[in-house]
Protein backbone atom coordinates (compact mmCIF):
# COMPACT_ATOMS: atom_id res chain seq x y z
CA UNK A 1 0.00 0.00 0.00
CA UNK A 2 1.14 3.40 -0.76
CA UNK A 3 2.11 5.57 2.15
CA UNK A 4 -0.64 7.96 2.55
CA UNK A 5 1.73 11.22 2.17
CA UNK A 6 2.60 9.71 -1.04
CA UNK A 7 -0.76 9.23 -2.02
CA UNK A 8 -1.98 13.06 -0.70
CA UNK A 9 0.98 14.48 -2.65
CA UNK A 10 0.06 12.78 -5.57
CA UNK A 11 -3.27 13.72 -5.75
CA UNK A 12 -2.48 17.37 -5.21
CA UNK A 13 -3.46 17.85 -1.55
CA UNK A 14 0.00 19.40 -0.10
CA UNK A 15 1.43 22.21 -0.51
CA UNK A 16 4.13 22.12 2.05
CA UNK A 17 5.23 19.85 5.04
CA UNK A 18 7.63 20.79 7.95
CA UNK A 19 9.46 17.44 7.73
CA UNK A 20 9.58 15.07 4.13
CA UNK A 21 11.72 12.58 4.96
CA UNK A 22 10.51 12.03 8.65
CA UNK A 23 6.87 12.65 8.03
CA UNK A 24 6.94 9.81 4.94
CA UNK A 25 8.78 7.34 7.64
CA UNK A 26 6.40 8.38 10.73
CA UNK A 27 3.63 6.99 8.07
CA UNK A 28 4.89 3.81 7.51
CA UNK A 29 3.25 2.31 10.26
CA UNK A 30 -0.44 2.08 10.66
CA UNK A 31 -2.32 3.36 13.18
CA UNK A 32 -0.87 6.84 13.07
CA UNK A 33 -3.13 9.99 14.61
CA UNK A 34 -3.74 13.11 12.76
CA UNK A 35 -5.58 15.94 12.84
CA UNK A 36 -7.39 19.34 11.45
CA UNK A 37 -9.68 21.57 13.21
CA UNK A 38 -13.17 22.71 11.82
CA UNK A 39 -14.35 25.98 12.71
CA UNK A 40 -17.97 25.86 13.62
CA UNK A 41 -19.20 29.43 12.14
CA UNK A 42 -22.03 27.70 10.76
CA UNK A 43 -24.50 23.79 11.24
CA UNK A 44 -22.36 22.83 7.60
CA UNK A 45 -19.34 23.14 6.25
CA UNK A 46 -19.23 24.00 2.38
CA UNK A 47 -17.38 22.43 -0.64
CA UNK A 48 -14.44 24.58 0.12
CA UNK A 49 -13.89 22.32 3.38
CA UNK A 50 -13.64 19.18 1.17
CA UNK A 51 -9.96 19.27 0.71
CA UNK A 52 -9.14 18.61 4.67
CA UNK A 53 -12.08 16.48 5.07
CA UNK A 54 -10.93 14.13 1.73
CA UNK A 55 -7.33 14.12 3.45
CA UNK A 56 -8.53 12.89 6.82
CA UNK A 57 -10.50 10.22 4.81
CA UNK A 58 -7.51 9.32 2.89
CA UNK A 59 -5.96 8.74 6.18
CA UNK A 60 -8.30 6.50 7.64
CA UNK A 61 -8.28 4.42 4.33
CA UNK A 62 -4.22 4.03 4.60
CA UNK A 63 -4.81 2.73 8.06
CA UNK A 64 -5.00 5.84 10.28
CA UNK A 65 -6.72 7.45 12.63
CA UNK A 66 -8.50 10.82 12.08
CA UNK A 67 -8.73 13.34 14.96
CA UNK A 68 -11.75 15.86 13.42
CA UNK A 69 -11.36 18.88 15.90
CA UNK A 70 -14.60 21.27 16.43
CA UNK A 71 -13.30 24.59 17.74
CA UNK A 72 -16.02 25.17 19.86
CA UNK A 73 -13.30 26.53 22.16
CA UNK A 74 -11.45 28.80 19.63
CA UNK A 75 -14.84 29.42 17.92
CA UNK A 76 -15.64 31.74 20.90
CA UNK A 77 -12.56 33.70 19.91
CA UNK A 78 -12.44 33.92 15.97
CA UNK A 79 -9.42 33.20 13.90
CA UNK A 80 -7.64 36.23 12.33
CA UNK A 81 -6.58 33.93 9.87
CA UNK A 82 -7.30 34.92 5.82
CA UNK A 83 -9.33 37.39 7.67
CA UNK A 84 -9.39 41.29 7.46
CA UNK A 85 -12.12 41.99 9.86
CA UNK A 86 -12.48 40.64 13.12
CA UNK A 87 -15.12 37.63 13.03
CA UNK A 88 -18.86 38.34 14.34
CA UNK A 89 -18.90 36.15 17.82
CA UNK A 90 -20.82 33.27 18.33
CA UNK A 91 -22.74 32.50 21.40
CA UNK A 92 -21.61 29.51 23.49
CA UNK A 93 -25.44 27.38 22.23
CA UNK A 94 -24.63 28.50 18.59
CA UNK A 95 -21.00 27.05 18.46
CA UNK A 96 -22.54 23.78 20.62
CA UNK A 97 -25.49 23.65 17.43
CA UNK A 98 -23.01 24.02 14.75
CA UNK A 99 -20.84 21.35 16.16
CA UNK A 100 -23.36 19.13 15.91
CA UNK A 101 -23.87 19.59 12.59
CA UNK A 102 -20.43 19.30 11.61
CA UNK A 103 -19.70 15.83 13.31
CA UNK A 104 -23.19 15.10 11.16
CA UNK A 105 -21.70 15.68 8.36
CA UNK A 106 -18.42 14.76 8.81
CA UNK A 107 -19.70 11.07 9.64
CA UNK A 108 -20.50 10.68 6.14
CA UNK A 109 -17.09 10.86 4.92
CA UNK A 110 -15.35 9.34 7.98
CA UNK A 111 -16.16 6.30 10.10
CA UNK A 112 -16.26 6.99 13.44
CA UNK A 113 -17.19 3.74 14.82
CA UNK A 114 -15.07 1.42 16.87
CA UNK A 115 -12.77 4.22 17.48
CA UNK A 116 -11.75 4.25 13.38
CA UNK A 117 -11.73 8.00 13.86
CA UNK A 118 -11.99 10.45 16.44
CA UNK A 119 -13.99 13.76 17.21
CA UNK A 120 -12.90 16.18 19.86
CA UNK A 121 -14.17 19.49 20.95
CA UNK A 122 -11.75 21.94 21.99
CA UNK A 123 -13.97 23.71 24.42
CA UNK A 124 -13.82 20.59 26.43
CA UNK A 125 -10.49 21.90 27.86
CA UNK A 126 -9.98 25.31 26.50
CA UNK A 127 -12.85 26.63 28.54
CA UNK A 128 -11.52 25.08 31.72
CA UNK A 129 -8.51 27.06 31.63
CA UNK A 130 -7.08 29.38 34.27
CA UNK A 131 -5.54 32.61 33.14
CA UNK A 132 -2.08 33.34 35.16
CA UNK A 133 -1.41 29.33 35.28
CA UNK A 134 -2.02 29.07 31.52
CA UNK A 135 0.29 32.41 31.00
CA UNK A 136 3.05 30.83 32.87
CA UNK A 137 2.88 27.29 31.75
CA UNK A 138 2.16 28.01 28.03
CA UNK A 139 2.38 31.95 27.17
CA UNK A 140 6.59 31.63 28.33
CA UNK A 141 6.67 29.58 25.34
CA UNK A 142 5.64 32.41 22.58
CA UNK A 143 7.63 34.89 21.29
CA UNK A 144 5.57 38.29 20.32
CA UNK A 145 7.80 39.51 17.73
CA UNK A 146 7.63 35.83 15.69
CA UNK A 147 4.15 36.04 16.44
CA UNK A 148 3.63 39.36 14.65
CA UNK A 149 5.66 37.91 11.57
CA UNK A 150 2.67 35.25 11.16
CA UNK A 151 1.29 35.75 7.67
CA UNK A 152 -2.57 35.39 9.58
CA UNK A 153 -1.55 38.04 12.24
CA UNK A 154 0.40 41.10 9.38
CA UNK A 155 -2.61 40.68 7.31
CA UNK A 156 -4.61 42.08 10.36
CA UNK A 157 -2.67 44.37 11.61
CA UNK A 158 -2.11 46.64 8.30
CA UNK A 159 -5.78 46.46 8.08
CA UNK A 160 -7.89 49.36 9.37
CA UNK A 161 -9.27 47.75 12.01
CA UNK A 162 -6.00 46.22 13.32
CA UNK A 163 -5.79 42.94 15.29
CA UNK A 164 -7.57 42.97 18.65
CA UNK A 165 -6.00 41.03 21.62
CA UNK A 166 -8.50 38.28 22.08
CA UNK A 167 -7.30 37.30 18.52
CA UNK A 168 -3.68 37.53 19.34
CA UNK A 169 -4.33 35.14 21.69
CA UNK A 170 -5.81 32.29 19.14
CA UNK A 171 -2.00 31.27 17.77
CA UNK A 172 -1.64 30.15 21.51
CA UNK A 173 -4.88 28.35 22.00
CA UNK A 174 -4.43 26.35 18.90
CA UNK A 175 -1.14 25.32 19.65
CA UNK A 176 -2.20 24.68 22.97
CA UNK A 177 -5.20 21.89 21.04
CA UNK A 178 -2.19 20.41 19.49
CA UNK A 179 -0.08 19.42 22.61
CA UNK A 180 -3.46 18.28 24.31
CA UNK A 181 -3.90 15.91 21.13
CA UNK A 182 0.03 15.03 21.17
CA UNK A 183 -0.51 14.73 24.65
CA UNK A 184 -4.04 12.36 24.72
CA UNK A 185 -4.39 10.81 22.00
CA UNK A 186 -0.79 10.48 20.40
CA UNK A 187 -1.45 12.46 17.55
CA UNK A 188 1.52 13.59 16.03
CA UNK A 189 0.53 15.40 12.64
CA UNK A 190 -1.97 18.61 12.35
CA UNK A 191 -3.07 19.39 8.93
CA UNK A 192 -5.09 22.62 7.41
CA UNK A 193 -4.77 25.24 4.51
CA UNK A 194 -1.79 27.29 3.96
CA UNK A 195 -3.12 30.02 6.00
CA UNK A 196 -2.71 28.03 9.29
CA UNK A 197 1.21 27.26 8.74
CA UNK A 198 1.78 29.74 11.38
CA UNK A 199 -0.65 27.78 14.06
CA UNK A 200 0.76 24.74 13.00
CA UNK A 201 4.16 25.60 13.50
CA UNK A 202 3.29 27.35 16.54
CA UNK A 203 1.79 23.95 17.91
CA UNK A 204 4.54 21.76 16.99
CA UNK A 205 7.05 23.93 18.89
CA UNK A 206 5.03 23.98 22.38
CA UNK A 207 5.59 20.42 21.94
CA UNK A 208 8.98 20.06 21.83
CA UNK A 209 9.59 22.39 24.08
CA UNK A 210 7.02 21.21 26.63
CA UNK A 211 7.33 17.50 26.12
CA UNK A 212 10.61 17.32 24.19
CA UNK A 213 8.60 15.32 21.40
CA UNK A 214 8.30 15.72 17.59
CA UNK A 215 5.22 16.57 15.78
CA UNK A 216 4.43 17.50 11.70
CA UNK A 217 2.53 20.11 9.86
CA UNK A 218 1.01 19.64 6.54
CA UNK A 219 -0.82 22.51 4.72
CA UNK A 220 -2.84 22.83 1.68
CA UNK A 221 -2.93 24.60 -1.24
CA UNK A 222 -6.01 26.89 -1.26
CA UNK A 223 -7.89 25.41 -4.54
CA UNK A 224 -9.43 27.87 -6.96
CA UNK A 225 -10.59 26.85 -9.80
CA UNK A 226 -9.04 27.76 -13.43
CA UNK A 227 -10.87 31.04 -13.92
CA UNK A 228 -9.88 31.66 -10.55
CA UNK A 229 -13.13 31.58 -8.59
CA UNK A 230 -12.72 30.63 -5.22
CA UNK A 231 -13.96 27.10 -4.73
CA UNK A 232 -17.48 26.03 -3.19
CA UNK A 233 -18.74 30.10 -4.43
CA UNK A 234 -21.48 30.72 -7.16
CA UNK A 235 -24.38 33.16 -8.07
CA UNK A 236 -26.32 31.73 -5.55
CA UNK A 237 -23.96 31.69 -2.80
CA UNK A 238 -21.80 28.48 -1.17
CA UNK A 239 -22.47 25.49 -1.95
CA UNK A 240 -23.21 23.50 1.02
CA UNK A 241 -22.67 19.77 2.36
CA UNK A 242 -26.16 20.24 3.63
CA UNK A 243 -28.71 18.89 1.63
CA UNK A 244 -31.60 21.06 3.13
CA UNK A 245 -29.15 24.41 2.24
CA UNK A 246 -27.86 23.00 -1.43
CA UNK A 247 -30.09 20.62 -2.73
CA UNK A 248 -28.76 16.88 -4.14
CA UNK A 249 -29.73 18.26 -7.58
CA UNK A 250 -27.81 21.53 -7.11
CA UNK A 251 -24.69 19.82 -5.51
CA UNK A 252 -24.59 17.34 -8.43
CA UNK A 253 -24.92 20.17 -10.98
CA UNK A 254 -21.97 22.06 -9.49
CA UNK A 255 -19.89 19.39 -10.28
CA UNK A 256 -21.23 18.75 -13.91
CA UNK A 257 -20.13 22.41 -14.63
CA UNK A 258 -16.40 22.28 -13.73
CA UNK A 259 -14.43 23.95 -16.14
CA UNK A 260 -13.40 21.52 -18.41
CA UNK A 261 -9.47 22.16 -17.29
CA UNK A 262 -10.27 21.51 -13.74
CA UNK A 263 -12.21 17.89 -14.21
CA UNK A 264 -8.60 15.95 -13.74
CA UNK A 265 -7.89 17.59 -10.88
CA UNK A 266 -11.01 17.92 -9.18
CA UNK A 267 -11.37 13.65 -9.74
CA UNK A 268 -8.20 13.93 -8.05
CA UNK A 269 -9.19 15.67 -5.10
CA UNK A 270 -13.07 15.40 -4.78
CA UNK A 271 -13.20 11.27 -5.49
CA UNK A 272 -11.53 8.23 -5.00
CA UNK A 273 -10.81 6.98 -8.05
CA UNK A 274 -7.79 5.58 -8.93
CA UNK A 275 -5.15 8.11 -10.27
CA UNK A 276 -4.20 5.77 -13.51
CA UNK A 277 -7.72 6.02 -14.44
CA UNK A 278 -7.97 9.81 -13.83
CA UNK A 279 -5.09 10.37 -15.81
CA UNK A 280 -6.02 9.05 -19.05
CA UNK A 281 -8.77 12.46 -18.70
CA UNK A 282 -6.39 14.55 -18.87
CA UNK A 283 -6.60 13.71 -22.86
CA UNK A 284 -9.91 14.01 -23.19
CA UNK A 285 -11.98 16.50 -25.08
CA UNK A 286 -15.27 17.99 -26.59
CA UNK A 287 -17.89 15.17 -25.61
CA UNK A 288 -15.64 12.81 -23.74
CA UNK A 289 -14.79 15.06 -21.38
CA UNK A 290 -18.51 15.43 -20.49
CA UNK A 291 -18.90 12.43 -19.65
CA UNK A 292 -16.32 12.54 -17.32
CA UNK A 293 -17.46 15.31 -15.87
CA UNK A 294 -20.53 13.01 -15.11
CA UNK A 295 -18.83 10.61 -13.04
CA UNK A 296 -17.35 13.45 -11.50
CA UNK A 297 -20.42 14.84 -10.31
CA UNK A 298 -22.08 11.21 -9.81
CA UNK A 299 -18.94 10.20 -7.89
CA UNK A 300 -18.97 13.31 -5.39
CA UNK A 301 -22.50 13.64 -4.72
CA UNK A 302 -22.25 9.85 -3.90
CA UNK A 303 -19.83 10.42 -1.63
CA UNK A 304 -21.18 13.81 0.39
CA UNK A 305 -24.76 12.32 0.00
CA UNK A 306 -25.02 8.55 -0.63
CA UNK A 307 -25.26 6.38 -3.88
CA UNK A 308 -28.97 6.59 -3.78
CA UNK A 309 -28.83 10.51 -3.67
CA UNK A 310 -26.54 10.41 -6.80
CA UNK A 311 -28.67 7.98 -8.68
CA UNK A 312 -31.38 10.38 -7.94
CA UNK A 313 -29.06 13.36 -9.15
CA UNK A 314 -28.10 11.61 -12.64
CA UNK A 315 -31.44 10.76 -12.95
CA UNK A 316 -32.58 14.05 -12.62
CA UNK A 317 -30.07 15.45 -14.87
CA UNK A 318 -30.63 13.24 -17.70
CA UNK A 319 -34.46 14.29 -17.44
CA UNK A 320 -33.82 17.82 -17.45
CA UNK A 321 -30.51 17.92 -20.37
CA UNK A 322 -30.86 14.59 -22.13
CA UNK A 323 -29.25 10.74 -21.11
CA UNK A 324 -25.49 10.44 -20.81
CA UNK A 325 -24.21 6.84 -21.96
CA UNK A 326 -21.20 6.52 -20.03
CA UNK A 327 -19.00 3.52 -21.88
CA UNK A 328 -17.98 0.80 -19.27
CA UNK A 329 -13.77 2.35 -20.09
CA UNK A 330 -14.07 5.64 -18.66
CA UNK A 331 -13.09 6.26 -15.46
CA UNK A 332 -14.22 2.22 -14.82
CA UNK A 333 -13.86 1.96 -11.16
CA UNK A 334 -17.16 4.24 -10.56
CA UNK A 335 -20.31 3.48 -9.42
CA UNK A 336 -22.20 5.82 -11.93
CA UNK A 337 -25.05 3.88 -14.17
CA UNK A 338 -23.35 2.60 -17.60
CA UNK A 339 -25.39 1.92 -21.03
CA UNK A 340 -29.03 3.85 -21.52
CA UNK A 341 -29.68 5.99 -18.04
CA UNK A 342 -32.80 5.51 -16.63
CA UNK A 343 -34.69 9.10 -16.25
CA UNK A 344 -36.14 10.45 -13.22
CA UNK A 345 -36.98 14.04 -11.55
CA UNK A 346 -37.18 13.53 -7.84
CA UNK A 347 -34.37 15.96 -6.86
CA UNK A 348 -35.27 18.68 -9.48
CA UNK A 349 -36.15 21.08 -7.67
CA UNK A 350 -40.23 21.67 -7.74
CA UNK A 351 -43.29 22.51 -6.18
CA UNK A 352 -47.42 22.47 -6.96
CA UNK A 353 -49.48 24.84 -7.76
CA UNK A 354 -53.49 24.17 -8.24
CA UNK A 355 -54.55 24.06 -11.97
CA UNK A 356 -56.97 26.77 -10.76
CA UNK A 357 -54.53 29.38 -9.51
CA UNK A 358 -52.94 29.59 -12.96
CA UNK A 359 -56.33 29.99 -14.39
CA UNK A 360 -56.68 34.00 -14.27
CA UNK A 361 -52.54 33.90 -15.01
CA UNK A 362 -49.19 35.34 -13.39
CA UNK A 363 -46.63 37.43 -14.65
CA UNK A 364 -43.66 35.90 -15.56
CA UNK A 365 -41.40 38.23 -13.37
CA UNK A 366 -44.09 37.29 -10.31
CA UNK A 367 -43.51 34.14 -11.12
CA UNK A 368 -40.15 33.37 -11.39
CA UNK A 369 -39.26 34.72 -7.71
CA UNK A 370 -42.22 32.82 -6.55
CA UNK A 371 -40.50 29.40 -7.22
CA UNK A 372 -36.73 30.66 -6.29
CA UNK A 373 -35.69 31.12 -10.12
CA UNK A 374 -35.15 34.86 -9.13
CA UNK A 375 -34.18 36.84 -5.78
CA UNK A 376 -37.20 39.14 -6.15
CA UNK A 377 -39.51 41.24 -8.76
CA UNK A 378 -36.46 43.02 -10.60
CA UNK A 379 -34.22 40.41 -10.68
CA UNK A 380 -37.00 38.34 -12.23
CA UNK A 381 -37.20 41.50 -14.71
CA UNK A 382 -33.47 41.65 -15.15
CA UNK A 383 -32.85 37.95 -16.19
CA UNK A 384 -36.27 38.35 -18.70
CA UNK A 385 -34.86 41.38 -20.28
CA UNK A 386 -31.60 39.72 -20.80
CA UNK A 387 -33.05 36.34 -22.09
CA UNK A 388 -32.07 34.32 -19.73
CA UNK A 389 -35.98 33.04 -18.60
CA UNK A 390 -37.72 30.61 -20.28
CA UNK A 391 -40.84 28.52 -20.06
CA UNK A 392 -41.14 24.87 -21.08
CA UNK A 393 -38.02 25.53 -23.32
CA UNK A 394 -39.34 28.94 -24.71
CA UNK A 395 -38.00 32.41 -23.89
CA UNK A 396 -39.92 34.38 -21.98
CA UNK A 397 -40.27 37.55 -24.67
CA UNK A 398 -41.41 40.20 -21.86
CA UNK A 399 -41.51 40.88 -18.13
CA UNK A 400 -45.04 40.60 -17.92
CA UNK A 401 -45.84 37.92 -20.18
CA UNK A 402 -48.63 35.94 -18.33
CA UNK A 403 -48.38 32.11 -17.78
CA UNK A 404 -51.40 31.03 -17.59
CA UNK A 405 -53.11 27.05 -17.89
CA UNK A 406 -52.56 27.30 -21.60
CA UNK A 407 -49.10 26.52 -20.43
CA UNK A 408 -49.52 22.85 -19.29
CA UNK A 409 -48.06 20.41 -20.73
CA UNK A 410 -48.57 17.10 -19.12
CA UNK A 411 -49.80 18.29 -15.72
CA UNK A 412 -46.44 20.36 -15.36
CA UNK A 413 -44.82 23.32 -16.56
CA UNK A 414 -40.92 23.75 -16.69
CA UNK A 415 -39.29 27.27 -15.96
CA UNK A 416 -35.50 27.55 -16.63
CA UNK A 417 -33.28 30.77 -15.45
CA UNK A 418 -30.01 30.53 -17.78
CA UNK A 419 -28.65 27.76 -19.05
CA UNK A 420 -28.77 25.57 -15.72
CA UNK A 421 -31.41 26.30 -13.54
CA UNK A 422 -34.70 24.64 -13.74
CA UNK A 423 -38.04 24.26 -11.59
CA UNK A 424 -40.72 22.43 -12.52
CA UNK A 425 -44.30 22.91 -11.03
CA UNK A 426 -46.38 20.47 -10.57
CA UNK A 427 -50.28 21.09 -11.81
CA UNK A 428 -52.90 19.74 -9.14
CA UNK A 429 -56.53 19.05 -10.84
Amino acid sequence: MQNVVGTLRERGFIESTTHDEELETYFSQTGRKCYIGFDPTASSLHIGSLVPIMSLAHMQRSGHVPIALVGGGTGLVGDPSGKTEMRKFLTVADVNSNAQGIKNQLARFIDFEADRAIMVNNADWLTKLEYIPFLRDIGRHFSVNRMIKAESYKMRLDSDDGLSFIEFNYMLLQAYDFLKLYENHDCCLQMGGSDQWGNIVAGIDLIRRVNQGTAFGITFPLITTSGGAKMGKTAKGAVWLDAERTSTYDYYQYWINSDDRDVARFLALFTFLPMDEIRAVEKLQDADLNLAKAVLAFEATAIAHGPAAAQEAFKAAASMFGGRVIPGDLLPSSQIPRGESAQGDTVVPQSEMAQAELAQGIPAFKLFPLVGLADSGGAARRLISQGGAYVNGERVGAFDQVINDSDIKEMEIVLRAGKKRFHKIKIKA
